[in-house]
């Protein structure tokens, strides 16, 4: 049969199952001095290091490589382990008695054999057959006994801690009678008066931590504030830095926060899983519990974001920039480090600057009714310029005035280059427009004999500077501005899209290409070929040459050349200052007294008078820069003005 001491201990343990159950996870950490068992090992064991291994949670460090350790400083909680465990633990080496060893005799052997045996049977004290009492009985008949002082620092050891044990589980009626057989034993003052001010504490605290089991019970874990569990348990750590069950509950409380916070990630409430996590690092900040719920948040925390974003793709796609600009922000509001943020942002600023273009690029609408495309077009980028040249610049005219700043807000694409004469002549078959040349009889041309230009009956958009035959690749020449408005009415009828001529900002805008001098390249002749205009090494088939050009400068034509034949601006566009001018948008005005800043073009009903821009073949130096403006009737004809189109983004 057990002893008493067994049955009265596991009738205790068994009424105080609960603060087992809490003590069960106990961690080294809350027995520092106590995390070590016997060693069975008969080889060579490393010391421990002094370094704590390293929490392995969310934010995973490298631990350090595997160290031999004996079972001593392995393994539960010790309060968890058997007394026997625990003595050898806290057995200390008995010292070698003075003189020479006197065996025991075979009486004394056979009292050391049946305490042996009373040890294993954890009877300990109490009676002549317990340990103890025959341990004493080995000394009696030789007090340099060897076993016989093991035997009794072992009972001693054992007895210390089972006392040590019944104060960790809260069992202070079996911590009294260990302290009570103690004090029989020599050498256990010291002891049994640190166990005695423990067993004080226990008095002080175990109420409280009742009282801290009941409120959690009751679901108050960590609030109310000042009436919770937690308040509780901090009260008794404070009383007792190292009351196991007081750290145990903690640990407990700080469960039931991580619990809230993955109940609120789960409802999509990422600020209130956010606020139960912060609460939770205020309990036990260095917790394994804590780490391992961090991270299961942000998982779950990027799943959802990630959720989101692919919504916001999927709107943008579809060309809803409201709907993905909303989720794009539930995502980042989320999780704002997510990776693909920047990425879609810098869709979404494309999709609202440039409808998913981007600044440079270059593309091409087919048309919806047929296997044609438009031309190749630009994509220009936002931004502000001054518009219009300064007083003080050579050649400024007063139509120029006043310099003023003009702010483009969103991306527009302009055609690459002039429209040719093979686009202009497919828009003539495929809709049977008549252009003004035909209708209204003839345009001006380049009169060899004169060196200027004349009108001609004849001539039509199907006509080269001269009055011959034009190649398709030569940008239409002698149309009107009707012509040209026409005809981007028809690109916009054919694609689906919005095209028009654009406005008179619109082109200096994308003719200066971000330059501010007098001509794109510069503010005197070019150092290469970079447009067909008028250059002072440029001759006739007759020897005629400009006796008004660019100095040193030759093109090698006379007349339009084929579209693209020289040098793009610095926003990729082709004959932007020279080759032919061009028509635009505008209503011609003396001034920009009142213009708009906006980019828009300055338009009146009725008006008959239009703006040309950019130089040409044939133009002055003078007529050459950016800023030059001249206006004419919307029905004239020139052997020296085309036109390009516009398409909105």
């Amino acid at each position: 049969m057990p002893s008493t001491e067994t049955v009265r201990r596991q009738r205790a343990l068994g009424g105080g199952f609960g603060l087992v159950v809490l003590c069960f996870g106990l961690s080294y950490h809350f027995f520092p001095g106590l995390l070590r068992t016997s060693s069975q090992s008969q080889g060579p064991v490393l010391a421990p290091s002094a370094a704590p291994a390293p929490n392995m949670g969310f934010d995973q460090r490298p631990q350090a490589a595997p160290r031999m350790v004996s079972e001593v400083d392995s393994g539960p909680p010790l309060m968890l382990a058997s007394a026997a465990v625990i003595a050898g633990h806290r057995r200390e080496p008995v010292p070698a008695p003075e003189g020479a060893s006197v065996p025991d005799s075979a009486e004394s052997k056979k009292l050391l054999e049946r305490a042996t045996q009373a040890l294993a049977a954890d009877h300990l004290t109490g009676g002549p057959d317990s340990a103890l009492a025959l341990y004493n009985e080995v000394l009696k008949a030789n007090a340099d006994s060897l076993k016989g002082k093991a035997g009794v620092a072992e009972v001693h050891a054992r007895l210390l801690a089972e006392a040590e044990q019944a104060l960790a589980l809260g069992d202070g009626d079996t911590a009294r009678e260990r302290v009570k057989m103690l004090k029989a034993m020599p050498d256990s003052a010291a002891d049994t008066a640190a166990l005695n001010d423990k067993l004080k504490l226990l008095d002080q605290v175990q109420p409280v931590l009742a009282q801290a089991a009941d409120l959690m019970r009751q679901d108050k874990a960590a609030s109310p504030v000042g009436g919770s569990a937690l308040d509780l348990y901090r009260r008794v750590l404070s009383m007792d830095p190292g009351n196991a069950v007081a750290s145990q509950g903690m640990a407990q409380v700080q469960r039931v926060v991580l619990d809230q916070a993955l109940t609120a990630v789960a409802r999509n409430d990422f600020a209130g899983a956010d606020k139960a996590l912060a609460d939770a690092a205020a309990i036990q900040p260095d917790s394994q519990a804590l780490q391992d719920t961090r991270g299961r948040v942000e998982g779950m925390r990027r799943q959802s974001a990630e959720g989101l974003l692919a919504q916001a793709r999927s709107a943008l796609d579809a060309g809803d920039q409201a709907l993905a600009g909303k989720l794009a922000k539930q995502a980042q509001g989320i999780s704002p480090d997510l990776a693909g943020l920047d990425e879609f942002n810098e869709r979404m600023t494309n999709a609202r600057l440039y409808a998913s273009y981007k600044p440079g690029q270059v593309f091409s609408d087919r048309f919806v009714d047929s296997g044609g495309q438009g031309p190749a077009m630009v994509v220009l980028p936002t931004g502000s310029y001054q518009m219009g040249s300064a007083e003080d610049e050579k050649g400024h005219d007063a139509s120029e005035s006043p310099r003023h700043t003009v702010d483009i807000a969103k991306g527009f694409a302009l055609s690459r280059s002039e429209v040719t004469v093979g686009q202009f002549r497919e828009f003539v078959r495929a809709t049977g427009y008549v252009p003004d040349s035909q209708k209204l009889g003839g345009s001006s041309i380049y009169d060899e004999a004169s060196g200027g230009l004349r009108d001609d009956a004849q001539a039509t958009w199907m006509s080269d500077y001269a009055g011959k035959p034009a190649a398709d690749g030569l940008p239409v020449i002698n149309v009107s501005w009707n012509d040209a408005r026409a005809f981007a009415a028809w690109l916009a009828s054919r694609s689906g899209q919005r095209y028009r001529l654009p406005s008179e900002a619109e082109f200096e805008y994308a003719e200066r290409g971000g330059t501010a001098t007098r001509f794109w390249w510069g503010d005197g002749s070019p150092a290469s070929r970079v447009e067909n205009i008028t250059g002072s090494g440029d001759r006739t088939t007759s020897g005629r040459r400009w006796s008004n050009a660019m100095p040193g400068y030759r093109d090698g034509y006379w007349g339009p050349a084929p579209v693209q034949s020289f040098a793009p601006n610095p926003d990729g566009l082709y004959d932007m200052g020279g080759n032919v001018s061009e028509w635009v948008q505008d209503c011609w005005h003396d001034n920009y007294i009142r213009a708009p800043r906006d980019g828009s073009a300055w338009d009146n009903p009725g008006c008959t008078r239009r703006v040309i821009r950019g130089g040409s073949w044939g133009s002055a130096p003078d007529m050459l820069r950016s800023a030059f403006r001249q206006g004419a009737g919307a029905d004239t004809r020139s052997a020296r003005v085309g036109f390009r189109v516009l398409r909105e983004l």
